[in-house]
């Protein structure tokens, strides 16, 4: 089958950071689907575990954690699917990525695709509405049926793929969402999505909050930058609030004013669950299916905002180089091999 895979970890400039390359389908086992991946979508994740590295692998390591497809084979184990199934999925870290025509992965992180996108559509969502979903519901304990509902969230980053989708989900389950950008396309795109209102990243964030009647908010998602707004979110949440980060911090990070508050910062990664295998990695299936029913009913809209094709090494390299730059909204998606 073809893949799009490396063996070394390399700058995205150079011609051999990712490579086209030929290797077997794999049997699916177990609780395995075997999917005939249709597109595949390209996230932060793939950049960072590309960058350079010395590690020099001994096969060819694909890459690729979103994809929307149809399942081509199943276990013996598998109850949830069966062959000619559309799914959509995000996979797991630990195993060989969604860059390639078959991919194996574990039932219990699938979801049946939503019936109203196309493939493409589909593999734009399934790594950042879990990562939404999980760091809103079960991370910061929100409730997704509107118990929480008038109560106010920060969203640092909300025009990125992540952010997007927690813009969305927050306004399903009733809450106030404020929402930073860097420009105005994506201050217009956090607005479509049913933001209340978008501040300017490039500004002090305290004195617009101020400015805009909120001093303390109950919530905060940072999306974006762990360290950079470390003290703003201790100085913006309110006492015995609640925190989730996403993105790794690069020094240590003072808890001193988080302890005067009672406030909790909690981190949320979607890999969690398929990595440790954790007895509840099924909630990623279950997750994904009620994001499907979401997206067919209307009420949440997809963050697919570029389509390229076919599925090879100059194109990904392509991607990783756009994402690298830092510059993308919404989300970006090959297609077709």
């Amino acid at each position: 089958m073809k893949a799009v895979a490396l063996t070394r970890y390399l700058p995205i400039d150079h011609p051999e950071a990712l490579l086209d390359v030929e290797l077997p389908r794999p049997p699916a086992q177990g609780h395995d689907l075997l999917v005939r991946v249709e597109a595949v979508s390209v996230n932060p994740v793939d950049t960072k575990v590309r960058s350079p590295k010395d590690k020099v692998e001994s096969s060819p390591r694909v890459l690729g954690w979103d994809a929307a497809g149809v399942v081509e084979a199943v276990g013996p184990d598998v109850t949830l699917f069966q062959p000619g199934d559309a799914v959509y999925y995000a996979g797991d870290i630990t195993r060989q990525g969604s860059n390639s025509e078959y991919q194996l992965v574990d039932e219990r992180i699938v979801g049946h695709k939503p019936a109203s996108l196309d493939f493409a559509a589909a593999a734009a969502l399934p790594l950042t509405a879990i990562t939404a979903y999980e760091g809103l519901f079960a991370r910061l304990g929100l409730d997704p049926n509107g118990a929480d509902a008038g109560k106010s969230l920060l969203v640092i980053g909300g025009a990125g793929g992540v952010g997007s989708l927690v813009i969305q989900f927050a306004k399903l389950a009733g809450l106030t969402v404020i929402a930073t950008a860097g420009r105005p396309h994506s201050a217009d795109w956090c607005r479509q999505l049913g933001a209340d209102l978008v501040l300017d990243r490039h500004r002090p964030l305290i004195p617009a909050l101020t400015l805009h009647g909120h001093p303390q908010v109950d919530y905060i998602f940072n999306a974006a930058d762990t360290d950079g707004y470390w003290e703003t979110m201790g100085e913006a949440i309110r006492p015995q609030g609640r925190i989730v980060t996403i993105v790794e911090n690069r020094g240590p990070l003072a808890q001193d004013q988080l302890k005067l508050k009672s406030a909790t910062h909690v981190w949320e990664f979607m890999f969690t669950r398929p990595m440790y295998r954790t007895p509840d990695q099924i909630e990623q299936h279950h997750l994904l299916e009620t994001v499907a029913g979401w997206i067919d009913s209307g009420r949440v809209k997809g963050t697919l905002s570029e389509t390229w094709s076919p599925i090879n090494a100059e194109n990904l390299r392509r991607a990783h180089r756009l994402l690298e730059s830092g510059s993308m909204v919404g989300k970006l998606v090959l297609q077709s091999w």
